[in-house]
């Protein structure tokens, strides 16, 4: 295929969407409260309902992109996507916007699992780590540029607008992967229907199960930053919001200067680069515990540290995944996306447990630990000469 750069960035800005969809609105929750006579819990349903359904919808994505293509998948969760915008956009109660929520995670969910595929159909071996840190940098892009276009044009205008522009960059997408997007599915590839039991034959393979739950860890140790960073700062260093805010954006751009790097480790062994990463995000759990009550300045350069190792791993980890199930690639890929996105919803739930049992210490030192496991885990099965093979 012609231009295979320009298709990494047309796919993976649909896989941008869906973060980005999610974290928009978030600055602007008090209008949407009050404009829609509603309480914030339900508004907060509103973003967590379309993180379950992004979650859930990588489980049926993978499958149909082995057995339907992936052009025709992505069209239609894009389309799907743009009409559920269109119903936020004229939602006036809290159910609709619940509703029409739901279904735009329903729709844009098949983005990230056609992104990676189509990049794993496009590249072969370590060829697809470049494309792969595109993609991951886009992703990392989206959860940070979200609030900043949500609070400018909330501020500006009602939340209304929020859906419009969403519904407006929805159309240039499904219009450039309408045009320019050709199927990518091998053609020597089997059509096969969808076995249950892919899943099972996935977790069962050392190397697809291993990325998987690193998977689900990164994420979940990510959301523990991501919830309960306000209120260590605000307890600690009595920061301003806006001063808080600031603290996350060398966090988020971190993960994207790491997945940048990430993608040009092509001379590098794979599993080495993902067991190496392991161990030092476990390591810079255990600095932010040692280090975050010292000083706001070691706070932030030990969070840069995690950030940074675990952008390094991510398209190290994506490019694994296509490389060992070449014939259910797309299903690979949905399940690991699930899980990751399981590990974002859990974060909040276990943490909020361990924060009440044992305060910080508890909620980032069992994070350390559970990496550091994770590591030698990591270390004891790749490092027997696991080789590629589904």
């Amino acid at each position: 295929m012609k231009h295979r750069g320009f298709i990494v960035y047309l796919t993976a800005f649909a896989a941008f969407l869906g973060p980005f969809s999610q974290t928009i609105y978030v600055p602007i929750i008090p209008d949407v409260i009050k404009e829609l006579d509603t309480s914030h819990f339900l508004v907060n349903l509103t973003i967590s309902f379309y993180t379950i359904f992004l979650a859930i919808m990588q489980m049926v994505y993978g499958p149909m992109a082995d057995s339907k293509g992936r052009r025709k998948v992505m069209l239609t969760g894009i389309s799907f996507y743009l009409v559920a915008t269109i119903g936020c956009y004229f939602s006036n109660s809290i159910y609709l916007l619940l509703l029409f929520r739901s279904l735009q995670a329903v729709g844009i969910a098949a983005g990230s699992v056609i992104a990676v595929t189509v990049i794993g159909d496009l590249f072969d071996g370590k060829s697809r780590f470049k494309p792969m840190g595109t993609f991951q940098m886009m992703v990392s892009l989206g959860p940070v540029v979200g609030p900043v276009v949500g609070g400018f044009l909330g501020g500006s205008f009602n939340f209304h607008t929020v859906f419009l522009a969403l519904a407006a960059v929805g159309v240039i997408i499904l219009a450039g992967n309408f045009f320019f997007l050709k199927e990518t599915m091998p053609a020597a590839a089997e059509i096969r229907k969808f076995r249950f039991t892919d899943y099972f034959t996935l977790l069962k393979n050392p190397i697809g199960s291993s990325i998987i739950f690193l998977g689900f860890i990164q994420y979940y140790s990510m959301y523990n930053f991501l919830v309960f960073l306000p209120s260590l700062l605000d307890e600690q260093y009595s920061l301003s919001v806006e001063q808080k805010g600031l603290v996350f954006v060398p966090l988020s751009f971190s993960i994207v200067i790491g997945s940048f790097i990430g993608g040009r480790l092509q001379r590098f062994d794979e599993k080495k680069v993902i067991m190496g990463t392991s161990f030092l995000n476990a390591i810079s759990l255990f600095i932010f515990l040692s280090l975050s009550h010292i000083s706001l300045g070691l706070l932030i350069v030990s969070i840069i540290l995690f950030g940074l190792f675990l952008g390094l791993s991510l398209p190290v980890q994506t490019t694994i995944l296509t490389q060992v199930f070449q014939e259910t690639r797309a299903t690979a890929i949905g399940a690991y996306n699930f899980f990751r996105y399981m590990g974002m919803a859990c974060g909040p739930i276990i943490g909020s447990l361990l924060v009440g049992i044992g305060g910080y210490n508890l909620l980032y030192g069992f994070a350390g630990a559970v990496f550091l496991g994770m590591a030698f885990l990591l270390r004891k099965r790749f490092g027997a000469k696991a080789r590629y093979s589904s």
